[in-house]
């Protein structure tokens, strides 16, 4: 969808979840802004700082040196007005007000809802995926998320020691709100016993159960069991295991570790792609998109489009958890 006139100043700002790799996308915005001839502003807070005009013109230098920091500058809130007309409404009239006629909004899926509304209030936007969950259906890449499953990768490797020394099961919890993809590859990746994910958990507790009595049987010393946030309450299923199982169980919540510190360098260089490219479809007249990472290339979707999609592991990877952590005795 084309704008109806050139546009001259684009504001940036992140919302919803803080992600590693934010501000490398916000650096790139400003800079790629910068570099066409355009003036940049900054918004902070999200949604909440648009309706409440917390906007700032944006240099070069404002982005010197922010490439490896984790969070985000612009900082992120959630915005209970903008699920109204009321707030909608407000967060256009600011944008007419400081003359920003493109807007690059960095989120999840709910702050795509809310670019997609500004559209609507005739306001240019592009949507750039910025979530450690991976939740995005239009996009096999989310900025944050490379980070985010090397923290959880390490605090995992660091819990089985420990699990180990003490011939202990250990369940540790990522993040991933509804989605399984964190818990997913922490779970191939750190060697995972038992990998539970909400998108194929039947709540069949006994089979773990099961499963760590057999693993013990065959000379297993230790079980790691990956919990995906959106199945929860692991000190509960700790405290049933360790009943039904006789043995030591410790529930581990690695909880917003997995947001912070300083991105990867595949978070960074994708990050400043997508920040990038948000820039150049404002300037190219596009409106009402999404950026996204598909089968090697970056492109972009109508964001009612992408907003309609829905995902989910495939098939293989979810056979893979189930068939490489088992314990096989060739006789």
């Amino acid at each position: 969808m084309a704008t109806e006139r050139k546009v001259k100043t684009i504001g940036i700002l992140t919302s919803g979840g803080d992600a590693p790799g934010m501000n490398a996308a916000i650096r790139a915005a400003v800079r790629r802004t910068l570099g066409k001839g355009l003036k940049a502003k900054g918004i902070l807070k999200g949604y909440e700082g648009l309706i409440n005009e917390e906007v700032f013109d944006m240099g070069a230098r404002d982005v010197s040196d922010i490439i490896g920091k984790g969070g985000t500058i612009l900082y992120s809130a959630r915005c209970k007005a903008m699920h109204t007309e009321e707030g909608v409404a407000k967060a256009a009239e600011t944008c007419r007000k400081y003359g920003i006629d493109g807007l690059v909004v960095i989120g999840g899926d709910g702050s795509f809802a809310g670019a997609q509304k500004l559209a609507e209030h005739g306001v240019n936007t592009i949507g750039v995926p910025g979530t450690i969950d991976l939740d995005i259906a239009c996009t096999e890449y989310t900025i944050g998320f490379d980070t985010a499953v090397n923290t959880a990768m390490e605090a995992i490797d660091k819990v089985r020691d420990t699990s180990s020394s003490h011939e202990r099961v250990s369940i540790i919890e990522v993040m991933g709100r509804n989605a399984g993809y964190i818990a997913l590859w922490c779970g191939i990746a750190s060697g995972a016993e038992d990998v539970l994910l909400p998108e194929n958990y039947d709540y069949n507790e006994q089979a773990i159960v099961d499963h760590i009595i057999d693993t013990r049987k065959k000379g297993k010393k230790h079980h790691i069991i990956i919990n995906a946030e959106g199945i929860g309450h692991s000190q509960a299923m700790a405290k049933r295991i360790e009943a039904a199982t006789g043995l030591d169980t410790r529930a581990t919540i690695l909880g917003y570790m997995q947001r912070g510190g300083s991105p990867t360098g595949k978070d960074r260089m994708y990050a400043t792609i997508m920040g990038a490219k948000a820039v150049d479809l404002l300037a190219e007249g596009k409106t009402k998109r999404v950026v996204a990472y598909r089968n090697g290339e970056f492109i972009d979707y109508d964001i009612n489009e992408a907003l309609a999609m829905k995902k989910k592991p495939s098939p293989y990877e979810l056979s893979l958890v189930e068939e490489l952590s088992y314990s096989y005795v060739i006789h």
